[in-house]
């Protein structure tokens, strides 16, 4: 059995960055944005049941993020609708993972862990954090939101503080040797663990 470790974090916090880390630590890795994009993608497990509901989200045999953008935007109701398609196939997705996994530690990179009650089916959860400075600067530095954008995304997540406070490590991700040095001393702690466990 595998050592189950939950990454979280909110938007900009170096998740991806910190995911690909314990990656290089030899632990496998589960992302669940991926996992949706593969669920989407042509001859994905989501494109039928989403084609049923919202036949047009579906172009060229694929969903369109962009048009559910546009579908939940107009449809108060679409959100639940959606999530009640894709939430199990993501669970389920996650589960085939762990499941061939040979790895002794499983990081699963969930945004909204805490959110969904993810956190309880991990042994711990590591959460990723820097300064809410830092946090906007690096959103925007993308280019690919505006600033009200975030700020409604921020405000959908649960309270940085309130992650970091229920997580079992917390990596601040404010220089990528920082981050690094902190990755290996989680995943250091979580081998130990399990040599004597």
């Amino acid at each position: 059995m595998s050592f189950l470790l939950g990454l979280t974090g909110s938007i900009g916090m170096g998740k991806s960055t910190t995911a690909r880390m314990f990656a290089e630590e030899g632990c496998a890795l589960w992302d669940a944005d991926a996992a949706v994009h593969r669920l989407y993608a042509k001859g994905g497990a989501a494109v039928g049941p989403i084609r049923e509901v919202f036949p047009e989200a579906v172009i060229d045999d694929a969903v369109s993020r962009d048009r559910l953008k546009m579908i939940i935007a107009q449809d108060e109701t679409a959100l639940a609708r959606i999530e009640k398609i894709v939430h199990p196939l993501v669970a389920r997705d996650r589960a085939d993972f762990i499941h061939e996994s040979t790895a002794d530690i499983v990081v699963l990179d969930i945004p909204l862990l805490f959110e969904t009650g993810g956190d309880k089916g991990m042994n711990a959860v590591a959460c990723v954090t820097v300064s809410p400075e830092l946090q906007r600067e690096r959103v925007l530095a993308r280019g690919t939101m505006s600033e009200a954008q975030f700020e409604t995304i921020r405000a959908k997540q649960m309270p940085n503080d309130e992650k970091c406070r229920r997580a079992d490590f917390v990596i601040e991700t404010d220089t990528l040797e920082h981050a690094g040095q902190q990755v290996q001393d989680v995943v250091r702690q979580i081998r130990d663990r399990l040599k004597h466990a």
